[in-house]
């Protein structure tokens, strides 16, 4: 299982921030989607849109 200091997540979660990837591009892989998803949304970014938040 993931968390949010694994490195997959932490790559994902820059990728999607960079713009190299969309969030729905993370792969479903156990619980990897979900604790990238957790963290863009701290952020402020939509996972919903794919937009950073205003």
């Amino acid at each position: 299982m993931f968390n949010e200091n694994s490195i997959c997540v932490k790559v994902r979660f820059s990728a999607v921030l960079a713009g190299t990837y969309k969030f729905a591009d993370v792969p479903d892989l156990l619980n990897l989607r979900d604790e990238v998803g957790k963290k863009l949304t701290q952020m402020g970014y939509d996972i919903n849109n794919e937009t950073p938040a205003a």
